[in-house]
């Protein structure tokens, strides 16, 4: 699965305020964390909130910058930059139907561990499934 990635801007922290992190590509996409660590975790956490909101909402993604038109801007002008990750979320909005053969038992064991966390069977097996390949 292709993957997105996002600059960042991120406003330094210290041992009393948090790092403060902005999407410029994102309008109102704002994180912050009290580590550089945790920012970029929540960025990648905020990144893909937001684009799943715009997809629900039937709002057009926005077009990206590069870099050096984001550096450009006087607003950033003391923030730190920086690069996230996430998962290409208009990807895994369109839903493929399969047709997979697994063992009775274990698919009656994907539906109730499934079922006990709130998920559905194909939801769980996608999870799964990205969580082996990210691991490759």
């Amino acid at each position: 699965m292709k993957h997105l990635i996002f600059p960042i801007a991120i406003e330094p922290g210290d041992s009393k305020h948090a790092f403060g992190v902005v999407v410029p590509d994102i309008p109102g996409c704002y994180s912050a964390g009290d580590t550089i660590e945790e920012a970029y975790a929540n960025a990648k956490q905020a990144i893909e909130s937001h684009l799943e909101t715009l997809l629900d909402e039937g709002l057009p993604l926005p077009e990206p910058l590069t870099l050096s038109e984001h550096q450009r801007n006087p607003g950033f002008a003391d923030f730190m930059w920086g690069f996230v990750t996430t998962r290409n979320i208009p990807a895994l909005r369109k839903a493929v139907r399969i047709n997979i053969s697994l063992p009775e038992v274990l698919v009656q064991e994907i539906d109730s561990y499934a079922q006990a966390r709130g998920m559905s069977r194909s939801a769980f097996l996608a999870l799964a499934a990205e969580h082996e390949m990210a691991g490759a």
